[in-house]
């Protein structure tokens, strides 16, 4: 069954084309392209421009990674076509639709005309192109094969981004639980107990213990409901200002680790991203030393870029780089173990890429665990609170009629 696909692509001269074709999948829409001699840059399912409307207001106020990744698969298709830097540039800056990114390639394309490398063109733009980025293009210009790494660059993106969205897609749930939970629990303190305390104080009967709580509570809400977001302002402001300092994250960081269920999925994550960023910056020709020097900078917890850091002094000492690592007593066995193998049989990138596949595959299966034991206790934690509520206010109604007590 034939579907609707846009298409931008680009000719031998560089004369960029848009357009739409129905075809099978997106391979039959490349091969298509390729049969009428023109290179395909971006293949997407419907049009693209109601993508673009899509993204809301605040899409193209900055460069996302997202668009970085696209970027940097953009230009690998046109270096690898055989088309020259400074042209592949230029397209690109045609192509996008994002006025900040026109900018900052612009800039680059100025650079590299002026004859600057791509990789010192882009150390301009550190907020943007990672050092894990920079250090990849540095290598592939030196071996001559800057396409290729371009491309090695992108997969490894992709692979990066598949791992955030697996934890962000288990997240939506119990946000949504949590948010209908507070939601309940504060309209019957503000609305439905409000209703039967009137009732309760024209008794003048004293009230259970439980009711006068519930009552309170409801009183509480009522009268400075204002304070909930300003007490969740001051502690996500609290809360971001220790993260920024280097002591306090680290202590904080230390005590995720520490937490169940949480802490192994928060390891299995760093394991995962730094497995994958030193086997793509190993396959690609930087020294070990180097590499871990940038790898350090991607792992988002501070106390296994600490582990990271001591095993790359004591790297420069002549040790490998399993033994280190399991002195450290941050990373998994399995991991350490598949290192050591890898440094036996010289094949420690590729050995690095399988410990990232596994440790991918198991923070989807710790997701999915988690999730299995959080959802009931989550709903069986606000079945006992609205529980409790009611429980308070029918012991109240009974005390008043005086059939208990």
């Amino acid at each position: 069954m034939a579907a609707l696909f846009h298409y931008k692509a680009t000719s031998a001269a560089g004369e960029v084309s848009e357009g739409d074709m129905e075809a099978r999948d997106e391979s039959a829409v490349v091969a298509r392209l390729q049969d009428l001699g023109l290179i395909p840059i971006q293949v997407a399912p419907g049009r693209v421009v109601e993508e673009r409307s899509s993204g809301g207001l605040f899409s193209r106020r900055r460069i996302s990674q997202n668009q970085v990744g696209a970027l940097t698969a953009e230009l690998a298709t046109l270096l690898r076509a055989g088309l020259p830097l400074d042209r592949a540039l230029e397209i690109l800056i045609g192509l996008s639709d994002n006025p900040y990114m026109q900018g900052l390639m612009t800039r680059v394309r100025d650079d590299v005309r002026g004859g600057a490398a791509l990789s010192k063109a882009l150390e301009a733009h550190p907020a943007v192109f990672s050092r894990f980025y920079i250090g990849m293009i540095r290598a592939g210009e030196a071996g001559g094969a800057l396409g290729t790494v371009l491309a090695r660059i992108s997969e490894f993106m992709e692979r990066s981004k598949e791992l955030k969205e697996t934890v962000k897609s288990a997240l939506i749930y119990p946000t949504i639980l949590v948010l209908a939970s507070v939601t309940s629990v504060m309209l019957l303190l503000i609305f439905v107990v409000p209703q039967f305390s009137q009732m309760f104080e024209q008794s003048g009967k004293a009230l259970p213990l439980a009711t006068r709580i519930v009552i309170a509570a409801g009183d509480w809400l009522r009268k400075y409901w204002w304070a909930l977001p300003l007490i969740i302002l001051l502690v996500w402001r609290y809360f971001s200002w220790q993260m920024g300092n280097a002591a306090s994250k680290a202590r904080w960081d230390g005590r995720f680790l520490r937490l169940p269920l949480v802490g192994d999925l928060l390891t299995k994550i760093e394991v995962a991203r730094f497995a994958r960023t030193l086997g793509t910056l190993l396959a690609n020709g930087i020294p070990l030393l180097a590499a871990l020097g940038v790898v350090k900078d991607t792992v988002g917890n501070s106390v296994i870029a600490d582990g990271l850091a001591a095993a790359r002094e004591q790297l420069q000492a002549g040790q490998g780089l399993s033994k280190p690592l399991m002195a450290q007593k941050v990373f998994p066995p399995l991991a350490v173990h598949m290192v050591g193998v890898g440094e036996e049989t010289g094949r420690l990138d590729e050995m690095l890429t399988r410990v990232a596949d596994v440790y991918d595959r198991e923070v989807a299966l710790a997701v999915k665990r988690m999730l299995a034991l959080l959802e009931p206790v989550m709903i069986l934690g606000l079945g006992l609170i609205i529980g409790g509520i009611i429980i308070s206010i029918l012991l109240a109604i009974l005390k008043v009629n005086s059939l208990v007590g």
